[in-house]
C-alpha cells in the first residue's frame, strides 16, 4: 500500500515532516533558553521594557508549568516526524529505507534540530528567551495541550508515588547571591568596593547586636550624682556626643546625657546642678536582637544610641547608629576616634590581630574556618579554649593554628598572635630498622 502512495500525499507528508522538525528545533531552543533564565534576569529585562519580557517573567515564576508541556510537545514533534520519515523512506527506497531513515533521524535531526538550536540558545540566552516566551506562553495556555500534559504528568506522578505532592521551586539563596557578586566582579561588571558592599548587605541580616556593640568594659558612662559641669568635662575628654548615666552601678543605666544639652545648661549658669535632672530617656535592646531590626527601630524612634542588656537584665554594652552603619559601609573614623592597632603581618604564616577582631573577619583574613560558639571574637575563642584568662605568651593550638596571647591587660586580651601550624609530615620507617 505504501508503494502506491500518490506523489501528492508524499509531498504533503514531506511538508508536514519539515514543519514538525522546525517546530521541534524551536521548542528545543525555547526549553534551553527559558530554563537558563533566572527570575532576576527576567525582571531586569522587563524593567528595560524589552519585547516579550512580560511573558518571560510569567513563565520563569513557575517553571514547572511550562517545562512539562514543552517537553511533551518536543517529544510529539520528534516522534511523529520520525514515524513519517520512516514511511516516506520505505516508499522511496524499499527495504533500505529503514536504514536510511534511521541514519537521517540520528544525524540530521540531532545535529540540526536538537544540538544546534540548544547551543544557539546557550550563546544567545536573552534573544532566545525573549523571542520564544510569547509563543510558549500561548502554547501552554491552549486547552488541549494543557489537558493532555496534565493527564500524562499525573500518570507519571502516580507511578512515582508522588500523587498530591506540591511542587516547590527553590528560591535564590544567599550563597548564590554572593557567588553572583563575585562573578560580576571577576567579569569587571562591578568593582571591588561594590562587591564588598553587596556582601555587607547580605551579611547584615545575619548580624546580631552583640556582634557590633561596644562591650561593657569599653563603655564610657557617668554616675547620676555628678554635676553638669563635671559631666561636660568627661564628655568632652571622651569625645562623645552622648554618654550613659547610671545609678550606683553600670547595670542600672537610668538615662542618656547629651553633650549639647550639657553645654547649653553650663552656659546658662546651671552647671552645679546634678546631671540626673537633665537626662534623656535611655532605650534598651537585647543582645540577640538582629541589627537590621535595630536599625529600623532606631530610625522610627529617632535615637542614636541604645543600651544593650543581657538575658539577666545586666548591661552588656551599647550600640550607636554609627556602629550599625559601619556594618554596611565599613569603619567610619573621625578626629575623636582612637583607632585599634592594625593587623600586623609577621610572615606568610603569622599575623598579630586585635583581640576584639570578629571570628568571621579572622576567617576571611586567614582563609580558614575557626570554631564557632558563644564567642564572637578571636579573644573569646582563646578564652574558651584556655579555660580562663591566659597569661602573656600563653596559647593553644586550634584548628591548625596556634593562638598566643601577645598582650594582656588585666582580664582583657588586647593582641593575639596567630601562627599557621605546618601539617605533620608522614615519615615511612623501615620495619627492619
Amino acid at each position: 500500500m505504501l508503494a502506491t502512495m500518490s506523489v501528492g500525499i508524499q509531498i504533503v507528508l514531506s511538508v508536514v515532516v519539515l514543519i514538525l522538525l522546525v517546530a521541534s528545533g524551536a521548542l528545543a531552543m525555547a526549553e534551553t533558553a527559558l530554563v537558563r533564565t533566572s527570575k532576576i534576569k527576567a525582571r531586569a529585562l522587563d524593567d528595560e521594557k524589552r519585547r516579550g519580557a512580560t511573558s518571560l517573567v510569567r513563565l520563569v515564576q513557575h517553571p514547572e508549568q511550562f517545562l512539562n508541556p514543552l517537553l511533551l510537545l518536543v517529544l510529539i514533534c520528534q516522534l511523529v516526524s520520525a514515524t513519517l520519515i520512516g514511511v516516506l523512506a520505505d516508499t522511496w527506497l524499499g527495504g533500505w529505507g529503514i536504514l536510511a531513515a534511521t541514519i537521517f533521524e540520528v544525524v540530521i535531526i540531532f545535529v540540526f534540530f536538537e544540538a544546534v538550536p540548544k547551543n544557539w540558545a546557550v550563546h544567545h540566552p536573552e534573544r532566545a528567551a525573549l523571542s520564544s516566551a510569547p509563543v510558549v506562553h500561548g502554547l501552554i495556555r491552549f486547552p488541549p495541550i494543557r489537558a493532555i500534559s496534565r493527564v500524562l504528568i499525573g500518570l507519571a506522578n502516580l507511578v512515582l508515588g508522588r500523587r498530591g505532592e506540591n511542587v516547590s521551586v527553590s528560591m535564590v539563596t544567599e550563597a548564590e547571591l554572593l557567588a553572583m557578586a563575585n562573578v560580576a566582579h571577576d567579569e569587571a561588571v562591578i568593582d571591588a568596593e561594590e562587591r564588598e558592599f553587596i556582601h555587607s548587605i547580605i551579611g547584615f541580616g545575619d548580624t546580631i547586636v552583640r556582634e557590633v556593640m561596644v562591650p561593657r568594659p569599653d563603655m564610657v558612662a557617668m554616675e547620676n550624682t555628678i554635676s553638669v559641669s563635671d559631666a561636660l568635662v568627661e564628655a568632652l575628654e571622651a569625645g562623645f556626643s552622648r554618654l550613659p548615666i547610671y545609678a550606683e552601678t553600670i547595670d542600672d543605666v537610668v538615662g542618656i546625657a547629651y553633650t549639647k544639652d550639657l553645654v547649653r545648661i553650663e552656659r546658662g549658669g546651671s552647671g552645679d546642678e546634678l546631671v540626673a535632672g537633665h537626662m534623656r530617656t535611655a532605650h534598651f535592646v537585647p543582645e540577640t536582637k538582629p541589627v537590621a531590626e535595630l536599625l529600623r527601630e532606631m530610625q522610627e524612634r529617632k535615637v542614636h544610641q541604645v543600651i544593650v542588656v543581657d538575658e539577666y537584665g545586666g548591661t552588656a554594652g551599647l550600640v550607636t547608629l554609627e556602629d550599625v552603619i559601619e556594618e554596611l559601609v565599613g569603619e567610619i573614623v573621625d578626629e575623636f576616634d582612637v583607632e585599634e592597632d592594625p593587623i600586623e603581618r609577621i610572615d606568610d604564616d603569622t599575623v598579630i590581630v586585635p583581640g576584639r577582631m570578629a571570628i568571621d573577619d579572622v576567617d576571611d583574613l586567614l582563609d580558614t574556618s575557626l570554631p564557632k560558639g558563644t564567642w564572637d571574637t578571636i579573644s573569646g575563642l582563646l578564652l574558651d579554649v584556655v579555660g580562663g584568662v591566659p597569661t602573656q605568651g600563653e596559647g593553644e593550638e586550634i584548628a591548625g593554628f596556634r593562638l598566643t596571647a601577645e598582650h594582656v591587660d588585666g582580664r582583657r586580651i588586647d593582641r593575639i598572635r596567630i601562627h599557621r601550624m605546618e601539617p605533620p609530615v608522614d615519615v615511612d620507617h623501615d620495619e627492619d630498622s
